[in-house]
Parts: C-alpha cells; sequence; structure tokens
C-alpha cells in the first residue's frame, strides 16, 4: 500500500498544480480574482465547498488518528491540505500512517489490537 499512496501524493500534487500554475503564471496571485471565478456557477461552488469540508474533516481524522497511533510529521500532511489540497494530504497521510504501523508492527511498540489495518 505504501507504494500505491507514494504513487497517489505524485498525481495529487502534479495534477491540481498542473491545471492552477497556467492560471497562476496569467493573472498572478489575484485572490479575489481566484475566488470570483472558483464560484463563478453553482456548480463550482458545490464542487469547492465540497473540497473545503473535505479538508477540515481530514485534518480532524490527520490529528485524531495520528495521536491515537502516536504518529510524528503529522504537520506535514496537515500543510499539504492547506497548500495542495486534499488530493495530496489525503494519501500523504495514509502513506505516512502505513510507514508508521509497518515500524512499529516490527518493533512490538505496538500491539494487534490497538492499530486498525486497512
Amino acid at each position: 500500500m505504501k507504494y500505491f499512496y507514494g504513487v497517489l501524493c505524485i498525481l495529487g500534487f502534479l495534477l491540481p498544480y498542473g491545471a492552477f500554475m497556467p492560471w497562476l503564471l496569467e493573472n498572478g496571485p489575484d485572490l479575489p480574482r481566484l475566488l470570483a471565478e472558483a464560484f463563478a456557477g453553482k456548480i463550482s461552488a458545490f464542487a469547492w465547498l465540497d473540497v473545503v469540508v473535505s479538508a477540515v474533516v481530514l485534518t480532524g481524522f490527520i490529528f485524531a488518528e495520528g495521536q491515537r497511533l502516536g504518529m510524528k510529521f503529522l504537520w506535514l500532511p496537515i500543510l499539504s491540505v492547506f497548500t495542495v489540497g486534499v488530493s495530496l494530504g489525503l494519501p500523504l497521510f495514509l502513506l505516512l500512517r502505513e510507514l508508521h504501523v509497518e515500524k512499529t508492527s516490527k518493533t512490538g511498540a505496538v500491539s494487534g489490537k490497538n492499530v486498525a489495518r486497512i
């Protein structure tokens, strides 16, 4: 799974920024224009609000699950959520979680009863 999550991290970064960078190069960091274009229609407002709610839910999940498992570097997927999006933050967190579970399983630091495997 860690390779699957790793590939999704790469795609989760490249695909959104591949679409965003041409707009940014053409318009510059024009936040009012970005928001106006993002919410130009009802369907785009629907999509953006879905992403915002998903980002909030994912941030809560990262905190809760990360603390439950005693994970380090939780700031990294949270930063990814707010700088790239859920498309990078979720697979990055799942990759870090997979590596943490793998490491703690080998060292015996976490019992099998406390770790939920996906």
